[in-house]
């Protein structure tokens, strides 16, 4: 290992040297011929107990990867600067297929206790759309055997089996395709190149749609009627009502960046969300930009950021100019004595620093002014650490995930989950003084200070927390989305006591546990609706939003309810928002014949499609309204509303018109059914359906021979 470790410091050493792209290119051939001929130093096999994902059967070098060139990309899932390399391998699996001699392989090699489970990190794979092999190196075994010193770590292995050359980190990009390239081209001389195909089984061609895919963040209104969800796996964000009918789907659900309506508009992982006035505004974090979400509007607009990953870590420049990295959370505070919230807080995992926008001209701390839409570091010298200081550009972060801003006269501060140091930090607002609250340890070096403990500030212990939210608004308690350990913590914002607040249902009733018992898998998210005083979690890995009653502690699961597909198409025929107006259309039914006494049975019968069920987070409701022939609405003495019970024919109502109709020629009489239905996996939607029944009056003598009549509606 040392003589391969030797032969790459002195390539590095020549390449500083060489001032053409020939020379270049000349040095890079002999380097790896010397490498195939000169020196022997063959890779490890895999052991044969390692666990795999996307392949239908253990892969091998001495057998199924034999022929090929091998890029193993040492990660962990948690790491940003990972996921940052995970577009370089996309293009690089598209310029070389398989058969073509290159495979790209993922060694995850775990940072945390819960990245080791297979589960966990299949979950990963499928969030962020991984489509080559992956094994499972929990116990960091090949790691260790290489030594590889962190990640990301590229490692070329040739056809042959043996160790090639090495990229440490980010931003190798070019320099591992051109290598790639001239080492393909020398096997293929050789003739040491196969075309096999390998036993290819892509996870996500294994499960079933969810209406949500590995939500990340979730967020409130102010007034508390709408529901912000960055459905991160399907690239778009929900604008959901209280009860979880979506309003808007804004975003096509495909990736990429793109500005517009919601329906063209485009995103890439949306995470982080604020409601500011009519505007949402949304972190789309693997487009390396800030979007505003217009809900009057109906448009989205990028605001912050080129679209590439920045290396900037100071800031300064205004909207678009200026380029940022990772942006991962958002919340709303005020710059320095301003009584209107006018800053923009953004937690920008890519250079582990927070971050400020400005809405409005302000006044910042050091008496420093600024105009609208410049973007600039807050706290953070970029360095990934633990580190705490009362001069905010000497304090480090790592990986800040998550943000909750206090206003309050005796907080004045803003609460940081720093996921990669298992912490949440605090910074206050006057002079940017960045403190430690709960979690990790006094050396700001170590990044492994995780665990699961309660306890007061330094003595707690979290496992990579992503969210935070503020109960009281303003005065906490502050809520911890422990995402690792799958739990929330509850955090006393004056003495930094620490405790599990909810947790799964197997340990919430441990000696001395009086928790929440929810069976969270990875919660990346939480907000606090302050006005009806619920907490929304973003429960990441289980696909679903959860709501806890904060008063009652009742959990419950936030049913998305998508319109009526008919409408999407442009089909209003059965979606009617409001059916008393005269422009509504609506499902006529065949008229009947009745006189005005005569008793009318109304039956409402709703067969479900096979596979389907009501939902009973969100009961389904019918609504009548009676029109004379004027267009009036009728007061009519009798329910003219109710709920739908099932699916089986039902009695909506039994009445008789008042006598006194005699004189009218007819009347309409509309009822609108209104049902939430899902299928077997969860995938909810709802359907709204109008009917118009127009009844004639037959003359006094007919109606004394009259019978009731039956009006069945089907849906």
């Amino acid at each position: 290992m040392d003589e391969v470790q030797a032969a790459e410091f002195e390539l590095l050493e020549e390449l500083m040297e060489v001032e053409t792209a020939e020379k270049k290119q000349e040095t890079l051939r002999k380097y790896i011929e010397k490498m195939e001929t000169n020196i022997t130093f063959p890779i490890p096999d895999f052991e044969n107990d390692l666990q795999w994902l996307n392949t239908a059967l253990p892969l091998s070098l001495t057998k199924e990867l034999e022929g090929k060139l091998v890029v193993m990309d040492f990660f962990t899932y948690c790491c940003v600067n990972c996921l940052h390399i995970l577009p370089d391998l996309e293009q690089l699996e598209e310029l070389y297929k398989i058969q073509d001699g290159v495979v790209v392989l993922g060694v995850h090699s775990a940072k945390f206790d819960n990245e080791k489970v297979l589960s966990n990190i299949l979950s990963a794979v499928l969030r962020y759309n991984i489509n080559h092999p992956v094994v499972n190196d929990g116990e960091a075994t090949l790691w260790n055997k290489l030594r590889i010193a962190c990640w990301p770590t590229l490692l070329v292995v040739s056809p042959t089996g043996k160790y090639l050359r090495a990229f440490v980190g980010e931003g190798h990009k070019e320099s591992l395709e051109e290598f790639l390239k001239l080492a393909l081209d020398y096997y293929r001389q050789k003739g040491m190149i196969k075309t096999h195909s390998l036993p290819i089984s892509l996870e996500k061609d294994k499960l079933p749609a969810t209406p949500l895919k590995f939500p990340g963040k979730v967020a409130v209104s102010g007034d508390g009627k709408l529901i912000a969800i960055a459905d991160s796996g399907h690239d778009q964000v929900l604008i959901c009502s209280k009860d979880g009918i979506v309003q808007s789907v804004v975003g096509g659900g495909k990736k990429g960046l793109q500005d517009g309506s919601f329906k063209d508009s485009q995103f890439n992982s949306p995470q982080g969300m604020v409601f500011v006035g009519d505007d949402l505004y949304v972190a789309d974090t693997e487009n390396h930009v800030v979007r505003k979400v217009g809900l009057k509007s109906g448009s989205v607009t990028t605001v912050v950021g080129t679209g590439v990953q920045g290396q900037d870590k100071e800031g300064g420049n205004t909207g678009t100019q200026q380029e940022i990295s990772s942006p991962w959370d958002l919340d709303l505070g005020r710059s320095i004595g301003s009584e209107s919230k006018d800053i923009l807080f953004i937690a920008m995992a890519g250079t582990h620093q927070i971050w400020v926008y400005f809405l409005q001209d302000g006044k910042w701390y050091k008496g420093r002014h600024h105009k609208a839409r410049t973007c600039l570091r807050f706290a953070g010298s970029g360095s990934e650490e633990n580190r705490n200081n009362s001069y905010p550009a000497r304090a480090a972060f790592a990986q800040p995930s998550g943000l909750a801003v206090s206003t309050h006269p005796d907080v004045n501060s803003v609460f940081v989950a720093d996921s990669e140091s298992s912490t949440v930090r605090s910074v206050t607002l006057k002079d940017g003084a960045v403190k430690g609250f709960v979690g990790g340890e006094k050396d700001p070096m170590n990044l492994f200070a995780y665990g699961d403990a309660d306890g007061v500030g330094i003595e707690a212990k979290l496992q990579h927390p992503l969210g935070v939210a503020l109960v009281t608004d303003n005065k906490g308690p502050l809520l911890v989305a422990d995402s690792y350990n799958h739990k929330i913590k509850s955090v006393d914002i004056i003495s930094k006591k620490c405790e599990t607040w909810a947790a799964p249902s197997s340990g919430s009733s441990e000696k001395g546990n009086n928790s929440i018992p929810i069976d969270l898998n990875e919660p990346g998210g939480l907000c606090v609706d302050q006005v009806h005083q619920l907490l929304y979690i973003a429960d990441t890995n289980n696909h679903v939003i959860r709501t806890v009653d904060l008063a009652t502690s009742a959990v419950s699961q936030l049913p998305i309810l998508f319109p009526n597909p008919d409408e999407a198409d442009g089909t209003k025929e059965k979606q009617v928002k409001d059916f008393v107006k005269p422009s509504t259309v609506v499902i006529d039914l065949p008229p009947v014949h009745i006189a005005p006494a005569t008793k009318v049975d109304v039956r409402l019968h709703i067969p479900l499609p096979d596979g389907h069920h009501f939902t009973d987070e969100a009961p389904s409701s019918w609504l009548m309204v009676c029109k004379d022939e004027a267009n009036t609405i009728l007061n009519i003495e009798f329910d003219t509303n109710g709920r739908i019970e099932s699916s089986e024919e039902q009695s909506l109502m039994s009445f008789t018109l008042p006598s006194d109709l005699d004189l009218q020629k007819y009347v309409h009489l509309y009822i609108k059914c209104r049902v939430f239905y899902c299928d077997d996996s969860n995938v909810c939607r709802l359907k709204e359906n109008v009917y118009k029944q127009v009844i004639f009056f037959k003359d006094m003598a007919e109606a004394i021979a009259s019978q009731s009549v039956l009006l069945n509606f089907t849906f």
